[in-house]
């Protein structure tokens, strides 16, 4: 039975580096259940990687700092699916983009450097803005859903993912203004899955990420991390009409953890 009816549904990933990847994973639960999953990287080493994942696939190069390049996205996916047998609409759009300069190493949140933060930003929370935009007019008018990738909670001070959190609460919110704009025009949905900690090639690059993530292993109900898997399955729901009733939220999957911080075992542990 296809429950998600994603088959033959045409709908644009973002983001995909490697097998690690939330974006990759999201994509083979896409394909998987039948639907024409077109591809967006930001380098032809990427794309190559992509075009060896998922053999024949559709898949462009766009740098989201630079808005040409996210116009002419939007015109090669245009022609791609006017090439195409069947829909020309596209159903859904994946962003799973997100960049922090870590360079400096390790500094506390009122040291963050100004350029590190705002290209942050520009990158991790304003390619959502830019990209949904450009789009409005290729995007189902009343089955289109969006879905970006934030985190569990940017209330919490981790202070080795540093200006990150503030960078996904501005992501988060975009969420929900970008639901409302469009709703003027439109029942395209828009909503986040926001993981706990995963093991992924982007938290490679946060300091001393190891062993926060070991720490968030233990404090999940289950004593199990979050898969990178369940938070694909959610993305599909999302981009699915079996979610239609789902817009402006922020789906966290974090095994119970957020529940569970005052855990016995925890606890003794600190004393």
């Amino acid at each position: 039975m296809d429950f998600l009816q994603l088959s033959g549904r045409n709908i644009l990933v973002m983001g995909v580096a490697n097998r690690k990847s939330v974006a990759y994973h999201s994509a083979k639960v896409l394909t998987e259940a039948g639907a024409n999953v077109i591809f967006s990287v930001r380098s032809e080493q990427r794309r190559e990687a992509v075009q060896q994942l998922f053999p024949g696939a559709a898949c462009f190069l766009c740098d989201v700092e630079d808005q040409s390049q996210i116009d002419r996205l939007r015109d090669e996916v245009t022609e791609s699916l006017q090439n195409a047998d069947g829909n020309t609409n596209l159903h859904g759009i994946l962003h799973s983009i997100a960049f922090a300069d870590y360079s400096a190493g390790w500094l506390s949140f009122h040291e963050t450097p100004r350029p590190a933060f705002l290209q942050a930003i520009d990158l991790s929370c304003f390619s959502l803005i830019a990209v949904s935009n450009a789009f409005r007019e290729l995007l189902d008018k009343q089955h289109g859903s969006v879905v970006t990738i934030s985190i569990s909670t940017t209330r919490m001070a981790a202070e080795n993912y540093g200006y990150m959190a503030p960078v996904k609460a501005a992501l988060d919110s975009s969420v929900c203004f970008l639901a409302k704009a469009f709703s003027k025009f439109s029942a395209v949905r828009f909503n986040a899955v926001c993981p706990g900690l995963l093991k992924s090639s982007a938290s490679a690059g946060i300091p001393g990420y190891v062993d926060s993530y070991l720490y968030a292993e233990e404090a999940t109900l289950r004593k199990q991390a979050v898969q990178t898997g369940e938070v694909a399955n959610t993305v599909a729901f999302l981009l699915s009409s079996c979610s239609s009733g789902i817009n402006a939220q922020g789906i966290v999957i974090d095994a119970g953890m957020s529940a569970n911080y005052f855990d016995s075992d925890l606890v003794n542990r600190g004393n």
